[in-house]
This record gives structure tokens, C-alpha cells and sequence, in this order.
């Protein structure tokens, strides 16, 4: 591991990091955050491909959109059926509260919003705060609009303590009880919500066929502390590895003598399994690299070569060492904010990070001139995981665990070191150069 004495001459750019604050505000959901990666691949030279339509296998950079997912991939001058890929994985969605199919709800003449609890949510860290509206709507001819009530619109309240004197010796939140959002007073209207959304959309409620709607807190990302060396913002898990490795693939992109074809695949539903066709379990991936091959002029054995020599780096958050609870660390491993890149391992494959896997990563961290980290879990704790293993068994490749040490992992808001996102992004971009 090396430390922050190591980074040498690499210079601090604090503008990716504004960037990233950009990125985050007008990502409330998956399908903005794709959105908002294409909009910066677009500026790269980047084209948008259809699943429908065939694919042309000359060099330049192309992505494809399937509802929150995006894959991205750059083919350079010269690469061959055979030519390895080298991947860049990460997720769009993160925990929280999403709206039901009958939403319109209320009590003791409250109007409220009926959700669900999406992924691995802190219950408490929803309530008592501003919460907006995003998503998509689906339109009566299959089309989609995007949604993005960035105002202060729904509210968890929490039990005043003088009705809960306990409240500080151990809350307990009853998920179908305790977290409906309320949004104003008066009567229960069947239709109420989606009027309003379709409204806010110029839309009428009757041209709305389906929904995939969820809420966000208003509050903007902020630099934080003395120095504001700390970001404190919402959905860093984990659209800040999707910004990343954005950047970092158009930045790769159009570099002369690449050896490799370097994809971003930033999926969805990572936070339920990825079980959908929009997950790193279905063949959304795999499906693309092999007509990527084949629009090259390969076939199923040009694939095979292409694949075993392709390596994926995940990025997803990691734990920093949290002051306050350091006995639930490893003791051996602490990592910290703004010390680089951490490398994630565990032995019982819940991330899929090896031996090899540990010499890419530092090597790529090398030329980069970033300094990096490791992390492994106490091992009287359950360990987190990622998309690494999925992909890993899936496409048969080999796979690599990283991301950038936290506090409040799944939280409303998240806080990470501020000079992390660009330091990796830096360490992704050696990475995609093969």
C-alpha cells in the first residue's frame, strides 16, 4: 500500500469534484444518472447505439441506454475480433424510499405517499427531512418522460420524543407503519400524485400508462470541515464510481496505441441483487462485448480470445474506519478518507479481488501516481458485496474489487474525502489504458 507521500507530482483537481457535485444534483434516480453519463460521453465524441439496429464495428466511442443502465465502450484504431476489454463496473441506483402502485394514502387528515423500502436502507436517516420526487413516467405509446421534483415536497416525521421518552435508548421503525411521507393535508384523492407529477411534467394524468418513481432529499451536496477537505452528499454510493469512470473513459478515449477496449458498465438494481435485465446477473453485458466482437468480424472463438484476456475493475464505496465505532474495523486495515483508492478483498468471494487482482489494481494505481488503500472486513461481521463476484461468474473474467473509504454507507447522505473522487478516477483511467 502506498500512502499519500506517495502520489508524488499528481496534482489535486478539485474541479472534478464540483464536477461531481453537478453530477449528483441532477441525479435523484438511475435514469437521470444515465442521462447525465451519456451527456458527458456525447461531449467526448461518443455516439448513442440501439439494441434494435446493427452494430458497426469501426473505431469510436458508442453507448447504449436500457432504462438505468448504461454501457459505454471505446473501440480504437486497429482492434480486432480478438482484442481484450478492460471494464470499469459500477451501479446506478442507491437505497431508498420508492412509490407504490396505488400510492394515494393517509390518516387523521393527512395526505401521504404510500412507498416501499428499496435496498439496504438506514431507516432513521429518512426521516425529518425535505424530500422531492424523481423517476420516470410511462406514456400511453411506450415512450418515457423523466421526472425531477427538486422542491421540498414530502417529509417523514419523526414521533416527538414527548411521545416516545425511550427514543434515545433504541428506536425501533416499523417499515409499513412508520415511514409513509406526508404532503399536505386534507382528504385521501385516488390520483392525486400522479396529477401532480404528470402535471409538473406538462403532462395530463391520463396519458400515463406506468411510473417508477422515488424520493430524494433536496439538500445539495457540500463540502465539509475546517478545511473542507470532506464531501457530504447523498447517493455517493454510487454514482460517485459511475461519474468516475465516466470521466475516466472519455478521457481515455481517442488516446493513440491503445492495446484494449475500454467499456464502462454502470448497471441498476445492484442494491436488490441486480437480479433484472438491467443487473449485473442479467446478460446486458455480456450481450453487448459479444456483438461488439462480432460487429468486428469475429465469432464465438474470437470471443473466447477477447474475454480471457479481459479484465473488470469494480468501483464501489468502501468503509473508512469509523471513529466513533473503530472496534467494529478490522484492526489491521483502516482505511481513511482522502487517502486513495481502497482495494476490497474477501476470501469468501463476496468481492472477487485475488492475488492477480490486487497486482493490476496496484500497477494501475502506480502509473497513475495515486496512492491506494486496502480493505477486508472484521471477521465477526457479515461482509458487504458487489457487482465483482456477479461478473466474475458470469462473463468468466477476471474481476477486481475497489472503491473510495465512507461513513454513512446506504444513508440519506453519505460523506467521503473530497480529493478521493478525482484520485479515483485518475487510478480508473490507467486502468482502462491497459
Amino acid at each position: 500500500m502506498t500512502s499519500a507521500a506517495g502520489v508524488g507530482s499528481l496534482a489535486f483537481d478539485r474541479s472534478h469534484t464540483d464536477d461531481l457535485i453537478a453530477y449528483l444534483q441532477a441525479s435523484p434516480s438511475p435514469y437521470h444518472a444515465v442521462v447525465g453519463a451519456a451527456e458527458r460521453l456525447e461531449k467526448a465524441g461518443f455516439r448513442q447505439v440501439e439494441e434494435t439496429a446493427a452494430w458497426e464495428g469501426t473505431p469510436g466511442g458508442r453507448y447504449l441506454i436500457r432504462g438505468g443502465a448504461l454501457i459505454a465502450w471505446y473501440v480504437p484504431e486497429g482492434a480486432t475480433a480478438t482484442t481484450p476489454f478492460r471494464i470499469v463496473g459500477a451501479h446506478t441506483d442507491s437505497p431508498n424510499l420508492r412509490v407504490k402502485p396505488v400510492p394515494d394514502t393517509g390518516a387523521a387528515g393527512w395526505r401521504q405517499v404510500a412507498v416501499e423500502i428499496y435496498g439496504g436502507v438506514p431507516l432513521n436517516t429518512w426521516l425529518d427531512r425535505d424530500l422531492g420526487l424523481s423517476g420516470r413516467l410511462v406514456l400511453r405509446d411506450g415512450s418515457t418522460r423523466l421526472v425531477h421534483l427538486d422542491e421540498p415536497l414530502l417529509r417523514v416525521p419523526q414521533l416527538a420524543i414527548h411521545l416516545d421518552r425511550s427514543v434515545n435508548d433504541g428506536m425501533t421503525l416499523d417499515k409499513q407503519r412508520h415511514l409513509t411521507p406526508i404532503w399536505g393535508l386534507g382528504p385521501v384523492t385516488e390520483g392525486a400524485l400522479i396529477a401532480y407529477v404528470a402535471g409538473s411534467a406538462g403532462l395530463e394524468p391520463e396519458e400515463v400508462s406506468g411510473w417508477d418513481l422515488m424520493v430524494h432529499d433536496v439538500q445539495r451536496p457540500a463540502y465539509l470541515g475546517r478545511d473542507r477537505e470532506l464531501l457530504a452528499a447523498p447517493r455517493l454510493d454510487n454514482l460517485l464510481s459511475v461519474h468516475a469512470g465516466t470521466a475516466a473513459l472519455a478521457a481515455v478515449a481517442g488516446e493513440p496505441g491503445l492495446e484494449v477496449i475500454p467499456v464502462l458498465a454502470a448497471f441498476d438494481h445492484e442494491e436488490t441483487g441486480s437480479e433484472s435485465d438491467t443487473g449485473a446477473q442479467g446478460p446486458l453485458l455480456g450481450t453487448v462485448l459479444e456483438r461488439s466482437v462480432f460487429a468486428r468480424g469475429g465469432d464465438l472463438e474470437a470471443r473466447a480470445r477477447a474475454l480471457a484476456g479481459t479484465i473488470c475493475l469494480s468501483s464501489d464505496m468502501s468503509h473508512a474506519v469509523h471513529p466513533n465505532y473503530s472496534e467494529r474495523h478490522e484492526p489491521g486495515h483502516h482505511p481513511v478518507p482522502n487517502g486513495g483508492p481502497v482495494l476490497k478483498v474477501n476470501v469468501n468471494n463476496r468481492y472477487a479481488t485475488n492475488g492477480v487482482g490486487r497486482a493490476v489494481f496496484a500497477a494501475a494505481c502506480e502509473r497513475a501516481g495515486v496512492p491506494w488503500q486496502t480493505f477486508v472486513s472484521n471477521n465477526a461481521i457479515a461482509c458487504g458485496t458487489t457487482i465483482g463476484p456477479i461478473t466474475a461468474a458470469r462473463l468468466g473474467i477476471a474481476t477486481v474489487d475497489c472503491g473510495i473509504a465512507a461513513l454513512s454507507m446506504h444513508s440519506a447522505r453519505e460523506l467521503c474525502g473530497a480529493d478521493d473522487p478525482f484520485l479515483l478516477a485518475a487510478a480508473l483511467k490507467a486502468f482502462l489504458e491497459g
